[in-house]
């Protein structure tokens, strides 16, 4: 893999994907046992750098890649205020940083602008999130998913709820079409995911559920996975989004239809499931809502592996930066 960049999942191979998740959860077992030369050190004066672009407000991504790389022994700066786009050309900047950096993160909004940072740099750029797609957050999920059940891949069940068009449903959907994992997704119809998409994951032979009731989405899952109702620039769309999925909040009684004792509850943080943040002060003050997407007893409750799942974030992520920096697997 090395060279590569990671774009979508779109262009990896099966094999090579779990070969990612099997090194995160080698190098998580690392870690946490024993210190370790740093694989992106390099030698006297010669340890790897990383640029870290964020157009998009982070907490997790940007820890992730953060520490992911100095405990590798890579060197990295993050920009917020670049020139690119404004001043200076996608095509300049990444032709730029491709001379002083030996790998770049983008976390921002159209895909075309991580496709030219690849296309024109010359050294790998990995996806933090794009308004269509998220794939090191899949990887994490995944990882997690297969650490609590046990079971292959092939034999995991995804459900989620919510809005089914939005960049973490997107990303898991193509994780169904490369994995083989079962994926449903409940959420309304005016949120189903594209058309393209869709027929793109159905011709890679995915086993795919898109329906409007929760409840059957879930049955037998093993995995429940809700997202924020509105993202990251849609805090406009509030009202119009509680309107329509209001009813598609995960709570007890929806985890209890997937008939299984065991099923984990996942999400992608941040989640609004008490009134400890300012935008839901905001929400219970207007819509007279405490929670959204889930309630604090599911996200707080035995069936919760979130935090793990951002802890699993780091490992990925490692896992994406040394294979593709270095060619290790």
């Amino acid at each position: 893999m090395k060279g590569r960049s990671l774009l979508t999942l779109k262009d990896f191979t099966k094999n090579e994907i779990l070969s990612l998740i099997e090194l995160s959860m080698h190098l998580k077992a690392k870690k946490r046992k024993e210190a370790y030369p740093p694989h992106l050190a390099g030698k006297l004066l010669d340890g790897m750098n990383i640029a870290l672009i964020f157009d998009k407000s982070s907490t997790r991504t940007r820890c992730s890649f953060e520490v992911a790389a100095f405990d590798e022994g890579a060197g990295v700066t993050f920009l917020t205020n670049s020139q690119m786009g404004t001043k200076e050309s996608i095509e300049d900047t990444a032709k730029v940083l491709g001379r002083l950096y030996d790998g770049i993160e983008y976390r921002g909004f159209e895909t075309s602008i991580i496709e030219d940072l690849a296309r024109y740099s010359g050294v790998p750029v990995w996806n933090g999130l794009t308004d269509d797609d998220h794939p090191t957050q899949t990887l994490a999920d995944v990882m997690t998913a297969m650490e609590h059940t046990g079971k292959a891949v092939e034999e995991l069940v995804f459900a989620y709820v919510g809005d089914g068009r939005n960049n973490v449903s997107n990303a898991l959907l193509i994780g169904a079409a490369k994995l083989g994992y079962s994926y449903r997704i409940a959420t309304p119809a005016s949120l189903s995911p594209s058309p393209d998409l869709y027929n793109w994951a159905l011709g890679e032979g995915a086993n795919l559920l898109v329906t409007t009731d929760p409840r059957e989405a879930v049955k037998g899952a093993d995995v429940i996975y809700t997202d924020v109702w509105f993202s990251m620039g849609e805090e406009a769309k509030a009202a119009e989004r509680i309107a329509l999925l209001k009813e598609y909040q995960v709570n007890s009684a929806l985890l209890a239809s997937s008939n299984n004792p065991s099923v984990l509850f996942e999400h992608c943080l941040p989640a609004f499931h008490d009134l400890n943040t300012s935008v839901m002060a905001k929400i219970a003050k207007e819509h007279g809502l405490s929670e959204m997407e889930v309630t604090d007893e599911v996200f707080r409750g035995p069936h919760s592996v979130v935090f793990d799942q951002a802890e699993n974030r780091m490992h990925t992520i490692k896992a994406v930066m040394v294979a593709t920096l270095t060619g290790i697997l």
